[in-house]
């Protein structure tokens, strides 16, 4: 068995976050994702660009009423990615306690 390795496209603390909250639901709407992770409108789109051209993320536009509105989810790809990238963390942070405990 191979030793989990770190993603580097979620690994960034904010595309980490994004990733975090999207795993927990199915679609999320812009707006909440943004202000759960306490960042602006461009950064979203910026990072959530980036996940999506990774195909770990997958945007639906719409509307409700006359308002414009743009939903998130991570995709199967984006799920696995996530998760093998706790992982990471996981063993990372038990080799540290290991070495620690000497």
């Amino acid at each position: 068995m191979s030793k989990p390795r770190l993603d580097h496209t979620v690994h960034p603390p904010t595309r980490l976050a994004i990733c975090a909250l999207l795993a927990g639901a199915d679609w999320v709407e812009f707006a909440t994702v943004r202000d759960a992770v306490g960042i602006s409108d461009s950064v979203l789109s910026k990072q959530s660009r980036v996940l999506e051209e990774a195909g770990y993320v997958q945007v639906r536009k719409g509307a409700i009423g006359r308002r414009p509105r743009t939903w998130f989810r991570l995709t199967a790809a984006g799920r696995r990615a996530f998760t093998r990238h706790l992982e990471a963390l996981q063993s990372l942070a038990a080799t540290g306690r290991q070495n620690g405990s000497d």
